[in-house]
């Protein structure tokens, strides 16, 4: 297996040039600066409130796509770091490692992206993500700028409000079962939906899937394991615990998984 120096070596090391400007098709979202009230009272030990000033930014309004993510692979000859690792995690009941996963192989040699090219792209690292944002002149969102978008300048729960039932989760987000966790079809998907796909459940500042559909890398340090890469937004596996704006998790930067993909920020 290669290491860890390798991979960074041949994430960092060149590979790109020059970025190109950034592309008409990302649909930058305009997010102002404003003083953010982030983390929950009521969840969990890591999610600590905070009031802090965030910059105005942009971030984009939907989730990188497999369509977008494949330009960028084939332009750039690029391979994944689940690809040189040769293993991807895929969830079940449980997660498992899966040889055969990546992000053409979402769940492994039998499956495939047909009919998914406007699905969020999955089974990509954080370096993965951040070498997409720079080569289009980007870069990943703080996982401040994350929560700030999402919540709204109101300060939100959920990307669409305060308040979450069984009859409501179908119609605003691509999530899991109402008690954790296990896909759902309710939502008319089992794994991931079109990006935009739930319009009701759009942030205050207009952007889609905040909540749901996949988890998405920023470019923050999980707090205990500053190894670890924080994750926000919660998946198409996931209960409404884990869709709330201030939920953060943690995972190495290096792995893949098939409920987590990304959006890319610029200043």
């Amino acid at each position: 297996m290669p290491s860890i120096t390798i991979l960074l070596a041949f994430i960092v090391g060149g590979l790109f040039g020059t970025p190109p400007a950034i592309a008409q098709d990302f649909n930058l979202v305009p997010i102002p600066a404003g003083i953010a009230t982030l983390g929950d009272p009521d969840g969990n030990a890591n999610e600590v409130t905070k009031t802090v000033p965030i910059a105005a930014f942009r971030l984009m309004r939907r989730e990188v796509t497999n369509r977008q993510f494949a330009q960028f692979a084939r332009v750039n000859a690029y391979r994944t770091t689940v690809e040189i690792l040769g293993e991807g995690h895929v969830w079940g009941r449980r997660w498992r490692q899966e040889t055969s996963a990546n992000w053409r192989h979402p769940q492994g040699a039998d499956s495939d992206l047909a009919d998914l090219d406007s699905h969020p792209v999955v089974q990509v690292s954080a370096i993965d993500a951040e070498a997409f944002c720079r080569h289009y002149g980007m870069r990943l969102p703080s996982e401040d700028e994350w929560e700030y978008a999402a919540r709204g300048p109101r300060g939100f729960r959920y990307p669409w409000g305060n308040t979450l039932n069984r009859e409501f989760l179908s119609v605003v987000t691509n999530a899991g079962t109402y008690a954790c966790c296990a896909p759902s079809t309710a939502d008319g998907y089992t794994r991931t939906a079109p990006v935009g796909s739930y319009p009701r459940g759009r942030s205050a500042f207009g952007l889609d899937d905040m909540a749901g559909n996949v988890w998405e890398w920023t470019s923050s340090r999980f707090p205990g394991t500053p190894t670890d890469r924080v994750i926000r937004g919660g998946g198409w596996g996931n209960n409404p615990y884990c869709l709330r704006t201030a939920y953060r998790h943690g995972n190495p930067p290096m792995i893949g998984l098939d409920m987590v993909g990304f959006r890319c920020a610029a200043d």
